[in-house]
């Protein structure tokens, strides 16, 4: 996966980071995977995310679950449709 580039030295090989190589190993094993494989492994870290929150601040999983929940809600504008539902 090297690109050749051409720079005040003449044409080299372009170095691919470590990071670059495995973001890319990242894609191709998330392109081989079915959907329900990627739902599993997305709802995986979600649960892994929020037994390490529940960690750090010292919280049970239930309210760790609650806090991430309502910051991710912090400044969004309700929908029109919620709000009707909610009347």
């Amino acid at each position: 996966m090297k690109r050749i580039e051409c720079n005040e030295r003449g044409y080299t090989s372009r170095m691919v980071t470590i990071s670059e190589r495995l973001r890319q190993e990242d894609r191709d094993r998330l392109r081989r995977m079915t959907p329900e494989e990627r739902l599993a492994e997305a709802l995986a870290l979600g649960d892994e995310a929020i037994e390490a929150y529940a960690a750090a601040n010292g919280v049970d999983r239930e309210e760790a679950r609650r806090r991430l929940e309502q910051a991710g809600q912090a400044g969004r504008r309700p929908s029109r449709v919620m709000r009707g539902l909610a009347s």
